[in-house]
């Protein structure tokens, strides 16, 4: 089983995901996403797992949203270039396994695709 998980430490949603993945007995491979900033591709990918729209993983309370994006529109693919030019949009955390992912709120929503 490969679990991926892209993580940021100082989220307490995304610790406690980690956690409880960890609790499984599963350590899973961690990525930083703030820092290794995913491709537009992986993005495109991590929406296809998700069954979502780019948009659906916007974190709408975040200052550059407010001030940069909020009250516009986007076409999906502006929106996945919008995300890979600024990863701290990105809702976290996500958890991938295989062909399946989750995001982490609540943490036992990703509980489904553990197995």
């Amino acid at each position: 089983m490969s679990i991926k998980i892209w993580h940021n430490p100082r989220c307490r949603k995304s610790r406690e995901t980690l956690q409880l993945i960890e609790e499984k007995g599963i350590q899973p491979e961690i990525k930083l996403y703030l820092k290794e900033t995913p491709s537009v591709e992986e993005i495109k990918a991590v929406l296809a797992k998700l069954d979502i729209s780019p948009e659906q993983i916007i974190r709408k309370g975040e200052a550059i949203y407010k001030e940069n994006y909020k009250g516009k529109s986007y076409s999906d693919n502006e929106w996945i270039d919008i995300l890979a030019e600024n990863p701290k949009l990105i809702e976290r955390p996500i958890v991938i396994n295989g062909d399946r992912a989750a995001i982490g709120r609540p943490p036992e929503s990703v509980l489904a695709i553990l197995s």
